[in-house]
């Protein structure tokens, strides 16, 4: 791997780290005789810089400007620098470019400040495609918190029946859907039961099962239970043939699982729920959500999307279907007081093409996840793919370009339409943030190539 690749990383990680956790220091209070203050102070004065030397990078950029956002002593950037007056010309050029097609919008702000360095048609509402999950994730960690986990369970119905409930984990593997028939088979045992009827339970959600675009390779219907999202190749991932019954695959694939724990069943799975009076038998969790949002986020993983929007339905009583989830994101997001004007989110994962967002939301949901009053959204940010080495951008930005490692962010694409936000450590040392939403595209690469070189302005 290039050595300049490896800096920037490292120094991406650093100025962002330390970013992050000067909000942390901001947001634990309070304060003991100064104490904090001065640590923050020590950290902004040390001196980060690499040496030089033949075969060398340049010096990484220093982060006392990060760190000022929350006391500490400030370097003031320089007056020419790329976030002064040059920056609004050379990203209205850049934004001409014909791959963005007719419909280009853009906003830039300084998440240490929220104060928008740059913006054009920044508050018309865009089709986003998947930079919606932006939206989606923040809404979620708002509501559930990062600690919250998605449980599928058994219970032992008063018919003598066991339930397999699910509970909306669209992260469920095959392995821990085995760890949950050994807990069950192993209670069903100690209350002498050695033969059961499986019912499933899918009542977590409703609405359509099907998400608006039909049947895709790219998201499995939207059901409260499957098992490796209901890929036919657990271990493909993106676009992949899905089964059209998820649930009904989980629900025998468990109870193969449970006889071959010595538990007989006397019939096929079938739908039904656990009536009054269950018994809880086992249970199994989902990862942390912050765990799930940055799996979301790195890896666009549409599942996962429609997941944890549905989450948010649950938690704020609406129900658990497109429709009802929509509600629910855009009541926790104006919750949050985020601009919403023409916003509409018709799903979680940025699949369908009714979904519309500004420019400015985006940056908004990216400043405030980087608040030091917020530290809850801090996943957004951590699970944003980074350029040239993770996710959606492990392509992009490689090789000597001067975004590796310096760029996070979330990518978006269906035909006709590409996106960018995320995050850039700017040569001043500032962390920005950015959107960049294009309709109409003529061509996903040469649209993809413009929205780089558009982030790529940023840290040059």
């Amino acid at each position: 791997m290039p050595v300049v690749r490896t800096w920037q990383l490292t120094a991406g990680a650093a100025v962002v780290g330390l970013a992050l956790a000067a909000g942390v220091v901001t947001a634990a209070g309070p304060w003991e005789s100064g104490r904090r203050t001065a640590e923050i102070q020590r950290a902004a004065a040390q001196d980060l810089t690499p040496r030089t030397g033949p075969g060398r990078p340049a010096p990484a950029p220093s982060a006392p400007t990060v760190l000022a956002a929350v006391g500490a002593a400030r370097t003031p950037a320089p007056a020419d620098g790329k976030v002064g007056q040059d920056l609004g010309r050379e990203l209205g050029a850049l934004l001409g470019d014909a791959g963005l097609g007719p419909l280009r919008t853009a906003s830039v702000v300084d998440l240490a400040t929220g104060r928008q360095l740059y913006g054009s048609g920044a508050a018309n509402p865009m089709t986003p495609a998947s930079t919606i999950k932006i939206a989606t994730t923040v809404a979620a960690l708002s509501a559930l918190g990062p600690d919250h986990r998605i449980p599928t369970t058994t219970a032992l119905t008063a018919d003598g029946r066991v339930a397999l409930v699910g509970g909306g984990d669209a992260s469920l593997t095959t392995a821990r859907l085995r760890t949950l028939a050994e807990r069950t088979a192993r209670a069903l045992r100690e209350r002498g039961v050695a033969s059961v009827r499986l019912v499933y339970d899918t009542s977590r959600y409703g609405g359509p099962v099907l998400h608006p675009i039909g049947i895709n390779g790219n998201i499995a219907p939207v059901t409260a239970l499957m098992v490796d999202q209901g890929r036919l190749d657990p271990a493909a991932t993106g676009d992949s043939p899905r089964t059209d019954d998820p649930a009904g695959d989980a629900a025998r694939a468990f109870g193969g699982m449970l006889t071959a724990e010595g538990i007989k069943l006397t019939a096929p799975a079938v739908p039904g729920r656990p009536g009054k009076g269950p018994q809880q038998l086992a249970k199994v969790l989902s990862p942390p959500l912050s765990t799930l949002v940055e799996r979301t986020l790195t890896e666009s993983d549409n599942d996962i999307a429609e997941s944890l929007a549905r989450q948010t339905a649950v938690k704020a009583g609406e129900e658990a279907s497109f429709a009802g989830a929509g509600r629910a994101v855009r009541a926790e997001l104006a919750r949050l007081k985020l601009p919403l004007a023409g916003a509409r989110f018709a799903d979680g994962s940025g699949l369908d093409r009714a979904d519309r967002v500004s420019a400015t939301l985006l940056t908004a949901l990216l400043a405030r996840a980087a608040g030091p009053d917020r530290p809850e959204l801090r996943p957004v940010l951590t699970g944003l793919p980074v350029a040239g080495f993770s996710g959606t951008l492990r392509s992009r930005h490689t090789g000597s370009s001067p975004g590796t490692g310096l760029i996070r962010a979330k990518t978006g694409t269906l035909t006709g339409v590409n996106s960018l936000s995320g995050t850039v450590v700017a040569s001043d040392g500032r962390l920005l943030g950015f959107a960049f939403l294009a309709g109409r595209t003529p061509s996903r690469d040469e649209a993809q190539s413009a929205l780089d070189r558009l982030a790529g302005a940023l840290v040059s």
